[in-house]
């Protein structure tokens, strides 16, 4: 009598397609990880960009006399974020205004527009704004880059 072979996988087989499906599987997540972590770190830096050519631009304009008149202290920086949005006066017009930012970017890593601003007067490293102006910007996270400095220090 002829017994009909049975198709299937054996347990040997079950167990051999297991493991390679967990090796692999523990081998992506650390690339995924490494790629969304890659893309926030592209994003900080153009946020950075933005706003700090944003910020450069106000000062060039200021230091030219082409926007209205800026407060003593404030070295011809912008005195807030919200001012680049809002635009400014310009010199010798009624009604215009020249704004440097569309919106506030925002932070890839804290997920808000609240970044950290530092003025002419603080500490380059300092974590604590003096108010005068806005001298250079920030991330506010405490995360560290994979070489070891911290992102509020790009």
């Amino acid at each position: 009598m002829l017994r009909n072979r049975q198709r299937g996988l054996t347990l040997i087989e079950l167990i051999v397609a297991i493991t390679l499906l967990m090796l692999l599987t523990s081998m992506t997540v650390p690339l995924a990880r490494y790629k969304v972590r890659r893309e926030r770190e592209r994003e900080l830096r153009i946020a950075l960009r933005e706003i700090r050519a944003a910020i450069d631009k106000y000062k060039d304009d200021a230091d030219l006399g082409k926007i209205g008149p800026t407060k003593l202290e404030s070295d011809n920086y912008p005195e807030s974020l919200e001012i680049l949005v809002e635009g400014v006066k310009l010199t010798g017009q009624v009604d215009k205004k020249k704004k440097y930012l569309r919106r506030i970017p925002k932070d890839p890593f804290t997920n808000s527009t609240d970044w950290g601003k530092r003025s002419t007067t603080d500490d380059p490293k300092s974590t604590s704004w003096g108010g005068q102006n806005v001298f250079d910007v920030y991330t506010k996270t405490t995360e560290r880059a994979p070489d070891g400095t911290p992102y509020s220090e790009w």
